[in-house]
């Protein structure tokens, strides 16, 4: 399914917040998500990197998405799903049940935990699941995340996927940083919605004919990650809290911000083997923040 100069705008990378007990928390994750739809931004992603995703079970993600319905999102507008899981039959079933709620889109990761896999071979990985999902397949954005996933994903793969499966493969989620990588993109596949992760890269990209972005940096800031898009202009405030915030751990560093924004200590908590940021690197990025956005707590 193409989309040519479609405007894909803004999706917050959610985070999940966990309880006590490490059981993710479907009260604080509607409440978040409510209140980044309310201050710019076009939808959520579930179960992205920047929500742990990958760390959530089946059972699990039913919970959370339930508790989406429950609220009242409008899925197919308002609700993308992140799918990270090698085995190709967990992929299609965790995307079959997204797809029967009608949400807007997939996120798909490459098959991970297989490191060197040739472009070959992923392109027969993608045509199992595709093949798998039938009739129902369709916008799915190709995660491209080599530093988490160590699975990249070529721009001729995209272009093999792209064309074997046009009612399927609606853009590329690019978040490997590297410009080089999205100008490529932007070239070769503008037919597609072509989103950044980098949010550094993100004005830069949408003057070049990218669609928008999928990030985590929207579960912060959806008011200026969503003029960020919509003028394509550059923000210092946004690129100056993303360097500070890499120089941690990303999801960390995210989730500390949240808690911090919220008045809410329990939204700091990560999923084993994720761990949370010590006392002092909480203090350094609150403190960075602050600074940068001249903000105080939500």
């Amino acid at each position: 399914m193409t989309h040519p100069n479609a405007r894909f705008g803004l999706s917050a990378a959610i985070s999940t917040p966990f309880d006590a007990a490490l059981r993710p928390d479907p009260t604080r994750l509607v409440a978040h998500a409510k209140s980044l739809l309310a201050n710019g931004c076009d939808s959520i992603t579930l179960f992205g990197t920047t929500g742990e995703g990958a760390s959530l079970g089946d059972r699990e993600r039913a919970v959370l998405t339930k508790a989406c319905v429950d609220a009242g999102f409008n899925f197919r507008k308002q609700v993308l799903v992140g799918i990270a899981v090698p085995a190709v039959e967990t992929a299609i079933a965790q995307s079959k049940l997204a797809l029967d709620m009608d949400c807007r889109g997939l996120l798909v990761a490459p098959p991970f935990y297989f490191k060197g896999a040739s472009d070959d071979a992923l392109f027969a990985w993608h045509a199992e699941y595709f093949t798998g999902l039938g009739a129902a397949a369709r916008d799915v954005f190709l995660y491209h995340l080599p530093s988490v996933t160590a699975v990249p994903l070529s721009v001729a793969l995209i272009g093999r996927l792209k064309t074997a499966f046009p009612k399927a493969v609606a853009g590329v989620k690019d978040s490997s940083g590297q410009w080089s990588n999205t100008q490529a993109l932007l070239a070769a596949h503008r037919e597609l919605r072509i989103l950044v992760g980098d949010e550094r890269q993100l004005a830069q990209a949408v003057r070049e004919g990218g669609s928008g972005a999928i990030c985590g940096m929207a579960n912060l800031e959806p008011a200026k990650m969503a003029r960020l898009i919509d003028r394509a202009e550059d923000d210092a405030s946004i690129r100056a809290l993303v360097d500070a915030i890499v120089k941690l751990p990303v999801m960390s560093a995210v989730k500390a911000l949240i808690a911090h924004r919220l008045r809410d200590p329990q939204w700091a908590v990560m999923r084993p083997p994720l761990e949370a940021l010590d006392a002092r690197q909480a203090a350094s990025i609150v403190a960075s923040y602050e600074s940068i956005m001249g903000a105080k707590a939500a």
